[in-house]
């Protein structure tokens, strides 16, 4: 890798990245939103549907699941900043825990038991875990690549794209894909269940490659010495938590950011097929979901330049709230709900602004492991992406368990596949309207207090390169 043109010790640390080692990196974003995304957006539909589970068990389920992963992240965040594999001190997990990801994602979607709970437990458990055995220490590799702000931001940009990618062709492929391997042409009946079989063995073989690829493209170059993390344990988690105050922010809006998210993609679906009553359309609806990225995501370095990384989250949080209000009210107006192309409109809006917010996100999870390390002296990357982890999967236990009681509530019928009551149709625009820009608020107070501004985190860096210098003798 080359660095910068600055002195010795400015430049440890603040190394610049090729665009192939960006796009490798990206790479195990794609790989990883080829099975989060279709879990998030598909998966409930799946289970009810398709599967045979009541929406209230399947709620309860994902919330079930999500508790077992707030146990399990700080284990994984905890061992791999104490390892330090021959593969690579985090990148070797991307094909460690691909692996029996890749396995476990397939028996998700395989109709074989079709109807058991208990099979159903297993398999989502499992692939829940493997995923954190993956996503924590990719977290921790964005941190360990470079401490450059500016080389984050681009990095951030292109893996967000890269990350888009992965979910429009999951929003776009898989009921087109879905619709054509199924017997009746539907996604949400029985007979559909060997169709999500192969698509998904398909979408998980492909993720599996893409991290195989990430891992040959990336290399560790920022992390503690091997004495210095030797005595990590999982208790460093708590540390870490109530010394530091931007991660406790940060934790906070990932909560709020995920909820919003996992509500808004698990009832997209049920919007399309039961509120417009436009099925054929679902692939454009949710496709949009992910296509601004393509637009906007490019354009993040230059709009935080112009006005401030704080600014940029206020605008497109604001642009997200429009997208659901528009959707709201023309879901309410019986002349306006027909006319597809203006549901289409404000899904595009909407998101947008969810894009670009919960996209640059990522980038001030460096940014707080630096911070952490200047108040603690620890660079603990694996901890601080395992504190991260617990709250976006708190956020998805938030997502996942809502739209199943809501579901539940309004006594939506698993097994109609046309038509639902109006009831049941006013809990599912509640789904994919109301409750996410109520959230989106939340999220917008919660990163209102967020206090490390570029010039800080620099010089916080640069303080941090420096000090390990004099203590080396460099």
């Amino acid at each position: 890798m080359q660095t910068t043109n600055h002195s010795p010790v400015q430049s440890k640390g603040f190394y610049k990245l090729s665009q192939l080692q960006r796009i490798g990196f990206g790479s195990g974003d794609l790989a990883q939103n080829l099975i989060y995304q279709t879990v998030s957006m598909y998966l409930l539909i799946f289970y009810t549907n398709v599967f045979g589970i009541s929406s209230a068990a399947a709620g309860m389920m994902f919330l079930i699941v999500r508790i077992v992963d707030v146990l399990w992240d700080p284990v994984v965040g905890a061992f791999v900043d104490k390892q330090n594999p021959k593969m690579g001190k985090y990148r070797s997990y991307l094909i460690l825990g691909g692996i029996p990801l890749t396995g476990f994602a397939i028996l998700c979607f395989w109709n074989g038991f079709s109807g058991s709970l208990l099979y159903a437990y297993i398999t989502y458990v499992g692939l829940s875990m493997c995923y954190t055995l993956i996503n924590v220490p990719y977290g921790a590799l964005n941190a360990s690549l470079t401490r450059d702000t500016d080389e984050i931001t681009k990095l951030t940009s292109v893996r967000m794209f890269l990350a888009n990618l992965g979910g429009l062709t999951v929003a776009y492929g898989i009921p087109i894909m879905v619709g054509m391997l199924s017997p009746d042409g539907k996604i949400n009946s029985p007979e559909s269940g060997n169709a999500w079989f192969i698509t998904m063995t398909i979408y998980a073989l492909a993720g599996l490659l893409l991290l195989i690829f990430c891992y040959t493209q990336t290399k560790e170059q920022v992390v503690m010495d091997e004495k210095e993390t030797s005595e990590v344990k999982v208790s460093d988690l708590w540390t870490e938590f109530r010394h530091n105050r931007p991660l406790r922010v940060l934790a906070f809006f990932f909560i709020t950011a995920f909820a919003m998210m996992a509500i808004g993609n698990s009832a997209g679906s049920f919007y399309m097929i039961y509120n417009v009553q436009a099925p054929d359309m679902l692939p454009y609806f949710m496709a949009l979901g992910s296509i601004p990225a393509f637009i906007f995501m490019p354009m993040v370095p230059a709009i935080k330049r112009a006005i401030g990384k704080k600014q940029m989250f206020y605008v497109f949080l604001s642009i997200a709230i429009l997208g659901m209000a528009l959707l709201y009210v023309i879901s309410v107006i019986p002349a306006l709900k027909t006319r597809v192309w203006l549901v289409l409109v404000a899904q595009f809006v909407k998101s947008a602004g969810v894009i670009v917010a919960t996209g640059y996100m990522w980038a001030l999870v460096p940014e707080v492991i630096s911070y952490g390390e200047y108040v603690t002296g620890k660079r603990i990357s694996g901890i601080v992406n395992a504190l991260t982890g617990i709250f976006y999967k708190a956020g998805m236990a938030l997502g996942g368990v809502v739209p199943g009681l809501v579901l539940a509530w309004v006594s939506f019928d698993e097994k109609n596949s046309v038509t639902q009551s109006a009831g049941a149709q006013q809990g599912i625009l509640w789904l994919v309207a109301v409750i996410p820009a109520l959230l989106l608020l939340v999220a917008m107070f919660i990163i209102s207090k967020y206090e490390l501004s570029d010039d800080v985190i620099d010089r916080i860096n640069l303080e941090i390169e420096l000090s390990n210098a004099r203590a080396t003798g460099r």
